[in-house]
Order: C-alpha cells, then structure tokens, then sequence
C-alpha cells in the first residue's frame, strides 16, 4: 500500500509545481528601437511591453551605463527622453530594460540607435583667411583653398561652398573669383594693381545639402568668413612722364653745366615704386646738352645759335626714362621725350663786307673782303652810284643784335656817300657821288673812301677800303638855261604859228666857240616845226599835221653849236591841246600763253585815247566785265594792266575749256558823254606735269588666307590731278620683300584714275607659319621728265587658317603623385596645350578616365575625383573619395582642342596620359567582417589548444598600413543572473593571412568549469602596422554560450550506429531544418539494454540558438512535431524515440527527493486529503479507463479514420488546451509557434508514462468544427468527447494515430 500512497503525493506535488508563478517576459521586439536626435526631451520615446501569464501587476525599469537618457514610467511602461541625444556622440548604445511582477525579475539588453538630423551646420576648419597673389597671376589659377565640415551624416554632411560677396562690389569683381565644390577658389579675370583694385575681400558661407531637423527640410549655413585678397603689383609697366611736353629756352653763351629743364618721369607701378634713371638717346646737336641722374638737362658745350638757322634754332634732344631693374619679362622697363630746347641770340657777331649780291650771297668766313674798286665820270651828277662795285655788309646776329651804322670815312669822304646808312641783318651796299664838283678828273684821278660798318649794339666795326677811278670828259660847252622847255601849241595851229621865242643858250667860252647856232636836230616831229638859226624862235612848219590824237606831244631837241664845234642842246616839250574829238581805241589782240602754276598773266591793255591826256577826255578807265573766271583776274583802273590774283591752276578749270579762258575788258575815258571800247583777252592756261599721282589710300592693309592661290588681294587705286591725257597717265609698279609672290594688273579708268588690282598667281599660295605678313609698296608714277613717282604702302596680312592641329606638351603630362583621403586639394598639375596657328582658342578636354588598382581596370569609380578645366588645369575634385585601397593608378586621357580649327583640317591632338599615382596613407582603420555564426562552448566537448570561435578582418590600406594583428584585450563572463566575471588567460588568438583576409582564431588555453552557466564575452582587437603615423585598430566582443549537461538531449534510433552514422549529415539537416539552430552532436552509441527500449542505438547533442540558448527534450520535441516535413524525414532515418526510459527514471528521480524534501514537513498535515484525493481520483481513473475502452472500439468500427492530431515521442503536449503539463507553460511562449504546420491541428493530447511509439500513416486531412481552444468541463464523460471525435472523422479524413500500450482498455 505504499505506492499508492507516494503516487498521490507525485500527483499532488506535481500539480503544485504547476501552479508556481511564471516570470514576466518582454515582447521580442522588445531588443532594438530607433530615435531621432532632435526627439525632444519629455517626448514619448517609446513604451516597454512584457506580458505575464500569471496577470500580476508589472513594474519596469531601465538601468545601465546609458540610463540618464530615458525616464519610465514604472507601472505602464512609457519612456520619455530624459537628456537629449546626439547622434554625433553617441549614435548606439545599449541601457538594460527589466520588468518584475511581485517574485521574479527579467533584464534584457537593449539596442538603442540614434537616427542623424540635419543638426549640425558646416564649420569652418579656421575663420581667419588671407593670401596674397600677383597681379599677373594667370586665369583659372588656384588662388585659396578652404574646407568646411559637416558633423552630419547624408546629404546633410555634403558641404556647398558659396561666395556671397567680393568687396569692392565694382561690375568687374562680381565674377571675379569662382569657388569649386571642393573648396578651391581659383581666379575667374584678369587682376589690375593700378587700374583695378589692390585688396579683395571675399565673404564665404558653407551650406548643406539640407536634411530633415524637427521633421522639417532644411539647410544649415556656416557664419560667413572673409577670405582677405592682398593683390600683389609687378612690374609690368613702362614709366611715365609726369608731362607730355618739355621745352625751355638757354642763351647761346650759357657756359657749360648751366641747368636748363628738370624733367620728370614716375613708375607706372605705383606698388613699386622703381627708381628712375635718366639718359639723352638721341639729339640733333649731339654733345651740346648732358643730363643728370635726377633728370636735370645741363649744357654740355659751347652753343651757337647761328648754326641752328636751318633748325628755327631749336635743338632737340630724346630723353630716355629707364627703371633700375627689369621688367617681369626680363626686358628694360623705360620711356622716351622729345625735348625742345630754344637757344637764343646773343649778340656775339660784328658786321663783315662781302664781294657779292643778294641774293647769291653765301656768307661764308672765307668770303669777307675788305678792299673793294669802282668806276665814275668825273663831275658825276649826285647820288650817281659808283660802277662796278658789289658789296654786301652781313652781321648774323638776330633782330636788334643784328642791326648795324654804314658811314664813310677816309682822305674823299666828302665827295661820297653810302647808303643805306643803317640795315639789320645783311644789304647790298651802294657809294653815291655826293659832291660832284670834288669829283674832278683834272684834279686828281682816284679817290679813296672808307666804309664802315658798326654794330648797333655792340659798337663793334668793320671798315672796308674801295678805291673809286675818276673817267675825264669835255666840259665846255653852249650851255641852255633849262634842260627842259614845256611848250604848248593847239592842235591844227596854222602854218607859221610861233611857238616860242624865249629861248636862247649861252657859252662861256668867247670868239668863235662862243658863236651860237640853233637847229632842230632830227627826230619827231622836226618835219613839223621849224626854228630860226640865229634867234631861236620855233614855229609851226605844217599844220595840217598837228593832230593830237595822232601824237599828242612833240619832243623836240633844240642844238645849240658853239664855233668850235661844241654843242650844247635842251629839250623842246610841246603840248598839243586837246580838243574832245576821239573815243579811246585799244589796239592789238590779247592771245596770251600761260603755264599754269609757274607763269603770272601781266598784260598791258593797250588803249589810247587821241584827245589830251591828263584830262577827263583823255584820261582812261579800265575795268573787268563780269564773267566766269574775272574774280581771278584784276586790272588797273588806270594803268588797265591785268594780272591774275594768284597762281592758275589749269586743274581748277572745267575740263572742256582746255584751259582757255576769255576776260572782257572795258575801256572809257572821263568824258563827257563817256566813251568806251571792249576788248576780250584770251588767256591760254597751259597744263605743266605739277600733280603727282595721289593714292586714294596712304596704306592699304589687305588679308588673304594662306594656302589660297589666285586670289585676288586688293585694289589700290591713285588720282593724277593734271587735265591732258600726256600728264595724267599712271602706271603702277611693285617693290618690297616678298612682292615677286604677288601680281599686280593696272587699268585706266579715266578722268585721270587708275587702279591696281593685286594678286596671287596662280600657283602661288602663302603660307601664315612661313610668313604671316608682307609690307610692300606700291608706286604710281607718269612721265615726268624729272622721274617723280608717289608712293603707297601695301601691308597685306596672311590670315591664318587654322590649319595645324594642337599639341600636348609632353614635359606637362609628366606622372604625379597625390595622397589618398583628402590629404591635397586644389590645382595638381597643368596640362600645356600649344598651336602654332594664331587665333586660336584651345581648350584641353578629357577624353576618359582609367581607373586601375594593381594593373586591373577597376571601371568609373575615380571618375569624379580630378577635374580637367579648359585651360589645362587638373584639380582635385573630390579629396575626400580619393582612395588607394579601391584605385592606386589614375590615368587621365587628355587630348587638346582648337575649337576655330578651319574644318578642312583636324582640329584634335594625339591623346595624351597624364598618369596620377596614388600614394596610399593610413587612413583605414581594421574592420572586422560580419559573421552570422553562433559560437557556443560546451565544456564537455571542448579541449586546450582547440579553436572555440574565430574573427575575418581587413584593412583596406596597403603594406604595413594594412597588416593586422590580433589580441585579446578583456574576457568577461555574464552569469545568467548578470553577474560579471573577469577571466584573463583562459583564451588566446593567433593571427594567420588567407587571400588578403586575416583571420584571429580564438583558441582554448585550459579547462573549462562545466558548472557555470552564461556567456563569455570576449573583446578581441585588430590593429594595423604602419611604417609611419599611429596605428588604428577596431574591436569586437564575441559571446561565447556555454551550454551545460542539463540541455543534453537523447535521440533513439531502430539502425546501429555505423548506420546513423552514415546518414549524419541527413540526420542533422532534417534537425537543423526543424529547430533552426546549431547541432553538436555528442555521441553515437548502441544501445546495450533493449529489454523495453526499442531503438538500437542512440544519438546525444546539443541544440543551441544563435543567442546562445539551447533546447530541452520537451522544447526540441514540440519544434518537431511542428515541422511535418522534417519529421517524416525522421522518422525515415530510423528515429524512434526521443529521450530514453533510464533519463527519465533518473530525472523523476532526481524529482521526487527534491519534493519529498520540500514538503517532508507538509507530509503529516496533507495526508487526509491526500486521501480523499486519491479515492475520488480512482473512481475516475477507472470511468476513463472504460471511457478509452469504447473508444477503440469505437474506432475499430471506423476503420481508416485517423486521429485529428499527431504526438510527439516523448512529449507531454495537450493541443485541446494548447499547455504542457510539465512546464504549465503555452506552446506559444516556447516560441515554437511560428514553425508548427497549424496551430490548430492540436485537438488531443495522450498522456504518456510509458516508451511511445510511432506510427506514421499518410494522406491526413483535418476537419475542424466549433471553436479549437474551447476549455472542457470537469464532468464531461470521456467516452461522449471520443465518440464526438469519431463524428468528426467520418468526413472521410486520415488522421495520424498514436498508440499508448500502458492506457489500452482491451486488457482490463
């Protein structure tokens, strides 16, 4: 009787123990949460949720390093932020959550990740930037380089640099500079120090891509930096002249190192400032003036005004302005001046006597004579000049200083004169009689006079001696009165008419000599008159012939002869008197003949009028009638002589009066009525060779493209002014280098035109590279006697087709090197591109990018990182992506581009390489690689030396930079109950190379205590070797689970062992399959006992998850029985049984004395109910023994109708209820839901407590009816719930059966 009694008591404690408080558990989200940095603090973060099967009040927590950031609200779970977070900071971090009912408490590691917001805005690396440049600093050069950082992450950590501003904000600056992506500023223009500005100050800012901040898109912008942009002057410029024009005036007798004129000249470039230094270049009186280092000009010699006469006496003198040292080109920096420098008259000359006459004088030094001779009759009449003498006084000085006295002097001064008595300057000078009676043969024969000259001013003289030789004639003679008689007669006076009787002449001499006879000798009018030989008395002969408009006036010569033959004589004026009676009358045709230019029309009107001059009858009137030309003409009113008011031009004329032109003269005396005649007079203007040719141009500039053969160049085309066919022709002729490769055809095109038409032969081209332009001249010429010909030049400029292809130059593709990850940034190199053509606009352009790491093409991944500008320059356009470990060798195909190239010709160079090499640094640190394996220690299994788990790391540097080494740096155990265990040197790591992957094997040093249970958390380290600069490293913590001999699991096999083992691999994949974790598998053995077992043999192992926790027999049983496919696979491998009977008895023993020592007390005060229990317990142990009896025979009368659910070897699983008795747990938080087929196939569930076995039969079908979870009643009678059940099977399904040998009702 006492088993009956201890089975009541396993009974009764076993369904205490199942009434034991479960602990709380978290949801199994309930491990990783994700939140915004820019949650604000006091918001909702999110809310811990565990569930309790016992339904006790939770309470949660959170604690751990990370804590602060969170509140919680204990008993709901709500968790608010606390502190605010800062992705920048800390982007992960874990807090330890936990949640307790009244007994037990769980923690559980959480996961918290900061999610990035647009937080953060771009910052400068400094705030402070300045830099100077050169003025001639090329375009598109890097002038600064500035960085900003983003702490974002994104979009929003991607920087854009902007200029904002340039200060001076003139039209010219706003684009002077241009900022590139990468932060380079480069120069966009020209820079001017002097014209422009010297100082640039550029506002920055550095903004963001823009990103999400308070649930709003934004860009953060950087405060704004000023770049500082000194502007550096260089010495680019000539000097200048502070004035455009420098004269002054110096005296003539300025003694030497006189200073005249300061000049002045200043460098151009006021930045600079340069010292000038002063020199005379060029002079027209070279050695005259010197000039000092401060640009005073001096006189240098003795000047002389006189030799400037030619010159306006002016001197000119080039003044050469030059810098102290050279220009940026190497050259001279300097400036040239004409000064002009008057040198003014001193009066330093005397007057000097030259043999000669104006104006032939030349008045040279050696001509000045003083001894002169002339000739004169003695008893000359007074201011008779003396014959035969030439004499020229000439003083050389100018104005006032060249004025000089004339007198006479010596033993006859007083019988001569000379005049002038005063001239400036030079005269012809002239000595008269003055005292004619001193001037007396018979006295003496030669007279002797001085002439002196004396300066006005000076009082300095020159004397010239002229001797004068007298000539004797007879001077006795009849002598008259008068010379001259005025006599008057009227016209047609009769015969015998006296004209006068008054005159007579008287003879000093006596006797016969002094014997007067009169006469008229011959001549006019002496067949008219007559005289008495003795008185003198003259009267009219004939008077028919007294007309006075045949001859108005008589001369008549009246002798008077002494007896010795000598004569004296006076002169008989007689007058007609007028009577009106005659119109003037002009006599003779004017015809004249004038060349143009050089002749003067001076014609006389020969006009008369017969009646008496000097009076209004007779007195003429010449005038020009009006006519085409007569304002070109005059004429004397009273003379009537005609000339030309200046010079004729037979070119001003109309061409079709062949230069004839006819003036009409009137002519009218005074009378009254007056009288008048006309007379034309025809002027013949002859046409004289005075015009040259003129071009219509001076230079003529003509293009024509090379490589072009008969082209035409040009046309020149020239003028000849003259009207006559013989002085206007022009023929045209070419000269200069280079003009036999021209043609040139002339043509007449009249009036005096011709033109010229310029051209290439045929087979003649040019070519700009040989020759880019030609200066010819062209002349134009007629035939002129004289051979003058005009002149034009003729530049003609070979334009350049653009026909040459660039070239790359060579020394600038040369290789260069650039640090990887941002280390250089800016311009790296410039590409040099020429072409020989002019006009060209080259641009060098990138044809591809090859990106290639240890010789293999690695495709477009460096394509961004250097840019190629038009100009050549090569910047580096992405620093930051500039990596080694992806592409060592970056190789820029460039080619150069002239984008004028004449189509007809490649406008392409070669490609060129310009290879850039990329030097790696060390800024990868290691990095482990992601491996989802579990690793778990079973102490049992593993030994020292053996590997336990194992890391993959790489560092994407190369060389030292990339080698790697392990250690270990800390090992910890987590206890399950969380505490933390240090355990140093029970593991190691060795470090092995595999295909560029180095792997840390973690291996054992010594036993393991089998009796801990938790994890052991090892942080192992891989750190690089670099040659230079601090090493990097990584870590990572690995969990090692232990697995203790509780969570051994037996499985039974109907094969033997070498069986089981043959199909190991099958087996573990059909478990593998079925619980999704990691098989060890412990041992294979044969079973030696098979008394009650019925496998063969059988299989330990160890299931364990991916977090380290393990299966138990039940937990493994239900995960099977889940997965249908992986069981059937199974139980095809011989799978019989799952545990064993010994395990079992051992563990109901192991039980049983931990219950009867728990309630060895309670023993005494339970055992009345324990009675009672037991009683009622078999009555219904005996009515469900009865009720299974029915129902197999129930089922035997439904043959082939399955159970609706199958069992698991070895389980204790009622599906009705969806509980497992031994844990009193649902299957659900075993977390085997998932993976069962149908939750919903749990319908029944035996009771086993003897070996199971298992049949498997095909084809199941389900039928569900009415509610799956309903709970039974306490009463229900067993045998209506199986009948109800076959109910359910007669639908025709198949269901799976399980048989229990120990509850078959056909034995009772």
């Amino acid at each position: 009787m006492v088993w009956p009694w201890l089975s009541c008591l396993l009974l009764l404690t076993l369904v205490v123990s199942g009434a034991a408080n479960v602990a709380p558990k978290f949801l199994g989200n309930m491990s990783r949460v994700h939140l915004p940095e820019d949650l604000p603090v006091g918001a909702e973060a999110f809310w811990l949720v565990a569930q309790d099967q016992d339904n006790d009040p939770l309470t949660y927590g959170i604690s751990g390093q990370h804590s602060y950031f969170f509140t919680v609200t204990r008993n709901t779970g709500e968790v608010k932020l606390a502190s605010p977070l800062d992705y920048e900071t800390a982007d992960l971090f874990n807090i330890v959550i936990s949640v307790s009912d009244s007994h037990l408490q769980v923690q559980r590691t959480m996961q918290v990740i900061v999610e990035d917001r647009n937080d953060n805005a771009p910052v400068f690396q400094d705030t402070g930037f300045s830099t100077s440049i050169n003025e001639t600093l090329p375009v598109g050069s890097l002038v600064f380089s500035v960085l900003a950082t983003d702490l974002d992450t994104g979009s929003a950590g991607v920087v854009v640099y902007t200029i904002e501003e340039v200060i001076p904000s003139t039209g010219d600056s706003l684009h002077l500079f241009r900022i590139f992506p990468n932060g380079s500023i480069i120069l966009n223009g020209s820079l001017s120090y002097n014209n422009k500005s010297a100082f640039y100050q550029l506002e920055l800012k550095a903004c963001d891509s823009g990103g999400t901040y308070n649930n709003n898109f934004i860009n953060q912008c950087s405060s704004p930096v000023f770049l500082s942009i000194s502007v550096v002057d260089q010495p680019d410029l000539d000097p200048q002249f502070v004035r455009e024009i420098y004269s002054a005036s110096v005296a003539e007798d300025a003694p030497q190192g006189t200073s005249v004129l300061k000049v002045e000249a200043v460098d151009s470039d006021k930045g600079i400032n340069d010292p000038v230094t002063y020199s005379i270049s060029n002079s027209t009186m070279p050695g005259w003036f010197d000039i000092g280092p401060d640009g005073v000009i001096m006189v240098n010699g003795s000047l002389d005004r006189e030799q400037l006469l030619e010159e306006d006496e002016e001197v000119k003198v080039q003044v050469t302005a030059t810098e102290m040292h050279p220009n940026i080109y190497g050259q001279e920096a300097k400036v040239s001046i004409w000064v002009t420098l008057m040198v003014t008259d001193v009066n330093d000359h005397k007057p000097e006597f030259y043999n000669c006459s104006l104006p032939a004088c030349t008045f040279t030094p050696q001509e000045a004579q003083v001894n002169f001779t002339g000739y004169v009759d003695e008893h000359a009449s007074t201011r008779i000049p003396i014959d035969d003498l030439t004499m020229v006084v000439y003083d050389p000085d100018k104005s006032s200083n060249g004025t000089f006295l004339l007198s006479v002097g010596g033993p006859d001064a007083e019988a001569f004169s000379v005049s002038p008595e005063r001239a400036a300057g030079s005269t012809d000078v002239q000595v008269l009689v003055r005292a004619p009676a001193l001037v007396d043969y018979e006295r003496q024969t030669v007279m002797l006079v001085q002439v002196m000259a004396t300066d006005s001013g000076s009082g300095n003289a020159s004397v010239a001696l002229v001797t004068i030789h007298l000539r004797d004639i007879n001077d006795h003679r009849p002598t008259f009165p008068h010379s001259l008689y005025n006599l008057s007669v009227w016209e047609h006076s009769a015969d015998g008419t006296v004209v006068t009787n008054s005159i007579h002449a008287f003879d000093p001499d006596t006797g016969e000599g002094g014997r007067i006879t009169y006469s008229l000798l011959p001549g006019n009018g002496a067949d008219i008159f007559e005289v008495d030989p003795d008185s003198g008395t003259v009267t009219v002969r004939n008077g028919e012939l007294l007309d006075r408009e045949k001859q108005a006036e008589y001369h008549l010569t009246l002798q008077a002869t002494d007896g010795g033959s000598l004569s004296a004589s006076t002169a008989l004026h007689i007058v007609l008197l007028d009577i009106n009676d005659n119109q003037p009358v002009v006599s003779g045709s004017y015809n004249i003949f004038v060349r143009e230019e050089e002749g003067d029309v001076f014609v006389t009107i020969q006009a008369q009028d017969n009646d008496q001059p000097d009076t209004n009858n007779s007195r003429l009137h010449f005038s020009l009638l009006p006519g085409p030309y007569s304002r070109n003409f005059s004429v004397d009113p009273d003379k009537g002589i005609l000339r030309n008011l200046g010079p004729l031009d037979r070119e001003g004329m109309e061409p079709a009066l062949g230069g004839r032109i006819v003036l009409t003269v009137l002519v009218a005396d005074c009378g009254v009525p007056v009288l008048s005649t006309e007379v034309n007079v025809t002027i013949n203007v002859e046409d004289i060779n005075d015009n040259l040719p003129i071009f219509n141009q001076s230079i003529y500039s003509f293009s024509v493209k090379e490589r072009d053969p008969g082209e035409l160049v040009g046309v020149v085309k020239a003028w000849d002014a003259d009207q006559t066919e013989a002085n206007n022709r022009i023929s045209f002729s070419l000269s200069g280098t280079g003009a036999n490769n021209f043609v040139l055809r002339g043509s007449v095109l009249g009036s005096g035109w011709a033109e010229g038409r310029l051209w290439l032969p045929s087979d003649v081209s040019l070519d700009y590279e040989t020759q880019a332009s030609y200066n010819l001249t062209v002349s134009a010429e007629n035939p002129d006697p004289q051979g003058k010909e005009a002149t034009a030049a003729i530049f003609v400029a070979v334009e350049d087709v653009n026909d040459e292809a660039p070239t790359l130059d060579s020394a600038s593709l040369r290789g260069i090197r650039v640090a990887e990850n941002g280390s250089q940034h800016g311009l790296v190199a410039e590409v040099v591109a020429r072409d020989v053509d002019t006009m060209t606009q080259l641009e060098v352009q990138l044809v591809n990018v090859i990106c290639t790491k240890a010789g293999v093409n690695v495709g477009s991944l460096c394509r961004g990182w250097f840019s190629v500008l038009a100009n050549g320059s090569v910047f580096i356009s992405q620093s930051e992506a500039i990596d080694y470990e992806t592409c060592d060798l970056v190789t820029l195909v460039v080619r150069a581009c002239d984008l004028t190239t004449d189509p007809r010709f490649t406008a392409y160079s070669d490609n060129g390489s310009l290879a850039i090499t990329i030097e790696d640094t060390n800024d990868n640190a290691p990095y482990f690689l992601p491996d989802n394996k579990t690793f778990v220690i079973i102490p049992e299994l593993v030994v020292p030396n053996q590997q336990v788990a194992s890391v993959q790391a790489r560092d994407n540097d190369s060389g030292n930079n990339g080698a790697i080494l392990f250690s270990i740096l800390q090992v910890d155990f987590i206890a399950k109950d969380g505490a933390t265990i240090p355990f140093q040197g029970f593991f190691r790591v060795t470090t092995s190379l595999e295909a560029s992957m180095f792997i840390g094997n973690i291996e054992l040093v010594t036993d393991l205590d089998s009796t801990l249970q938790g994890t052991y958390q090892v942080t192992v380290q891989a750190q690089d070797r670099p040659s230079v600069g601090p090493a990097r490293e990584a870590n990572i913590t690995l969990n090692l689970f232990t697995v203790d001999q509780s969570y051994r699991v037996r499985l039974q096999f109907s094969m033997n062992k070498e069986e089981v083992g043959a199909n190991m691999d099958k087996i573990t994949a059909a478990l593998v399959e079925a619980t999704r974790t990691t098989v060890y598998v412990v041992s294979i053995q044969d079973i030696e006992s098979t008394a009650r077992a019925r496998g063969r043999s059988y299989l330990d192992a160890y299931f364990v998850f991916s977090n380290g926790s393990a299966l138990t027999l039940d937990e493994l049983s239900v995960m099977i029985r889940n997965d249908q496919d992986s069981l059937t696979q199974l139980l095809q491998l011989g799978l019989v049984v799952l545990g064993s009977q010994e395990s079992q008895e051992s563990d109901l023993q192991k039980l049983l004395v931990s219950v009867i020592i728990g309630l060895g007390v309670a023993l005494l005060l339970v055992i009345v109910i324990m009675s009672t229990a037991l009683m009622c317990t078999r009555k219904s142990y005996h009515r469900k023994l009865r009720a299974v009896k029915a129902a197999k025979e129930a089922r035997k009368t439904a043959a082939g109708v399955m159970p609706l659910a199958s069992a698991i070897p070895g389980t204790n699983m009622y599906t009705t209820e969806r509980a497992n008795p031994m844990l009193n747990l649902p299957t659900k938080d075993l977390n085997f839901e998932s993976q069962s087929s149908s939750s919903d196939l749990d319908h029944m569930s035996l009771n086993s407590l003897d070996d199971n076995s298992v049949d498997l039969e095909k084809d199941k079908e389900i039928t569900k009816k009415g509610p799956l979870h309903r709970p039974m009643e306490l009463d229900t009678e067993p045998l209506g719930v199986v009948l109800s059940g076959r109910k359910m099977g007669r639908g025709g399904q198949q269901e799976l059966s399980f048989t229990n040998a120990g509850l078959d009702t056909t034995n009772l």
